[in-house]
Order: C-alpha cells, then sequence, then structure tokens
C-alpha cells in the first residue's frame, strides 16, 4: 500500500509539473521542442559519465540539463539562419539523440544506461531508491526531487505570468514593450529542461512528452482564460496519473502507459463534448448559425459580407 502511495505520488507531481510547463509549449506552438528535449537529454547522460566517470545524480543532471539548453540553442540558431522551424527541430533532434545513441553503444557497453528504460521508463521502480539523511528513510529521490522541480516551476510562473502570457499570445508586442524577451525564453527552456530529466527518469522520454502536450491541449479545448488552462492541466495531469495507476493495477499493464492513455482519452472527449469548441458543440453553432441564414436573412456570413 505504502508503495502504491508514493507511486501515485510520484506520477501526480510529474503529470503537474509536466502540464504546467507544457502549457506555454502548446501556447507558443513548441510541443515538438519538448518532444526534442527529452530524447537530445541522452547525450547529456552519456557525455557527463564519459567526462566524469560517474553515475551520480548531480552528474546525470546537469549533462541532460545541458543538452536541453544545447538543443534550444541549436534551433534558434537554425531558424535565425532561414531554415524553417519545423526543420530545425528534426534536424537537431535526430542528430543529437543519433550521436547520444551511437556514444552509449560504442563506450558504454559495460555500464547500466538502458536505452529502454530512457525511452520507456518504469514509474513503479520509484519505491526503490530511497533518499536517506542521518539513516532516516525520507521515501524516494523522484517524489523529493519532482516536488522540488515542480515547485520551481510554479514560482516561475508566479513571478512572470504576465510576461509570459504576452509572450505566449504577441511575441512582437512583447519585445516592443519592453519584456526582456531572450532571458525569459532561455530561462523558461532551463526550468523545462529541468523539468523534462527529472520526469524521463521516473516515466520515460515518449510518456514524458505526452504529459507536457495532452493534458495542457485538453485544458485549451475547455478554458478559454490561460488562469483556466494553466490550472486544468495540473489538474487534469494529476487526475490521468491517478486514474492511470489504478486501471493499470486493475489490468496489470504498463503504468506510465496507462497514465498516457488516460490523458489521450481525456483529449478524445474534449475535442468532441468541450462546451464551445468541442466538435458538437461547434456543429450545433453551424446549425444554429444557417437556421439564423435561411430564416431571418442574417447571420455569421451576411454580416462579414455587409
Amino acid at each position: 500500500m505504502a508503495d502504491a502511495l508514493w507511486v501515485t505520488l510520484a506520477a501526480v507531481l510529474v503529470a503537474a509539473a509536466s502540464g504546467l510547463m507544457g502549457t506555454f509549449l502548446v501556447l507558443r506552438r513548441l510541443s515538438m521542442v519538448g518532444d526534442a528535449i527529452s530524447h537530445t537529454v541522452l547525450l547529456g547522460v552519456i557525455a557527463a559519465f564519459l567526462l566524469t566517470k560517474s553515475m551520480g545524480n548531480v552528474e546525470m543532471l546537469l549533462g541532460a540539463a545541458l543538452a536541453g539548453i544545447l538543443t534550444v540553442l541549436l534551433i534558434r540558431l537554425l531558424e535565425s539562419g532561414g531554415v524553417a522551424g519545423d526543420a530545425a527541430i528534426g534536424v537537431t533532434f535526430t542528430t543529437l539523440f543519433a550521436l547520444g545513441v551511437v556514444l552509449v553503444s560504442h563506450f558504454a557497453k559495460s555500464v547500466h544506461i538502458d536505452l529502454q528504460h530512457v525511452l520507456f521508463g518504469e514509474i513503479a521502480y520509484v519505491p526503490w531508491d530511497r533518499l536517506f539523511w542521518r539513516d532516516v528513510d525520507l521515501g524516494p529521490k523522484a517524489v523529493w526531487t519532482m516536488g522540488g522541480v515542480f515547485l520551481a516551476d510554479l514560482l516561475f510562473v508566479l513571478a512572470f505570468f504576465k510576461e509570459l502570457r504576452v509572450l505566449s499570445f504577441d511575441p512582437t508586442f512583447a519585445r516592443l514593450s519592453g519584456i526582456p524577451v531572450s532571458a525569459l525564453h532561455y530561462a523558461y527552456m532551463l526550468l523545462l529542461s529541468l523539468t523534462i530529466v527529472v520526469a524521463f527518469d521516473a516515466v520515460g522520454a515518449i510518456l514524458t512528452v505526452a504529459m507536457l502536450v495532452v493534458p495542457p491541449a485538453t485544458a485549451h479545448l475547455l478554458f478559454d482564460r490561460l488562469e483556466g488552462v494553466l490550472v486544468g492541466s495540473v489538474v487534469l495531469g494529476a487526475v490521468g496519473g491517478i486514474l492511470g495507476y489504478l486501471l493499470a493495477s486493475l489490468w496489470d499493464v504498463s503504468l506510465s502507459g496507462m497514465m498516457s492513455v488516460v490523458e489521450g482519452a481525456c483529449f478524445a472527449a474534449a475535442v468532441l463534448f468541450a462546451p464551445r469548441h468541442g466538435v458538437l458543440a461547434r456543429r450545433r453553432f453551424r446549425r444554429a448559425s444557417s437556421g439564423q441564414d435561411v430564416h431571418t436573412g442574417r447571420g455569421r456570413d451576411t454580416t462579414y459580407a455587409a
């Protein structure tokens, strides 16, 4: 029972932190940057090991975070050189990830750096890696590290909420308003990298991307205000973590996989049934508009034409 509580808490923290930071990725249409970072951190992990000959958490975390920043810098450099945004992400992502795979396969064959674990993760192992202070068991390390990262993310969003909102919706106006766009962008990307690094150790790189993108995308369909999207992303991520764990335990399937499936099901439901932006709501609106045009000669299209 205790292990179940720790796993659930870790899932909630991972999903909540990912949803909070992923909101701005979705709003700025940078979702694939999160995908790129979640894979290129492998290069940072193996580079840190080759330089320090240590598998310590600090070395791995620093190396992975630097790899995330390198990814963002290279994408920005390619974009400034005239390369399309999606192409810049694709080239950077595949090249750095492939380099990490080559280094692991050649230099770290005898070291426990498992590519399958990096990509898919296993949150069920969270309770096994404990944190001790003066021989006192404080619980799993993943819960403490993810909790610290979530707190840092939350403080950053609260401190720079207005600036992040302007940057997300109108970058040009943000520059004209005197907001330090570049500094804010890289500070956000640094925290995003740290969030991804800590999260992928528990749930894997691919599933971290799902938590970064799917809850914010779902909340974006359900809420019109940024505050609602942020809170909704965190809540939906937490609900997906809890419900995913319960269903995975019931059906004896992958915990991380079921969490992502639940998040995907929530998104599918929002696509269909969201009160304003769902498929059914839009269909009702079009029918109402067509009926108004037929019976009164007025409607949205007539008004625009006039």
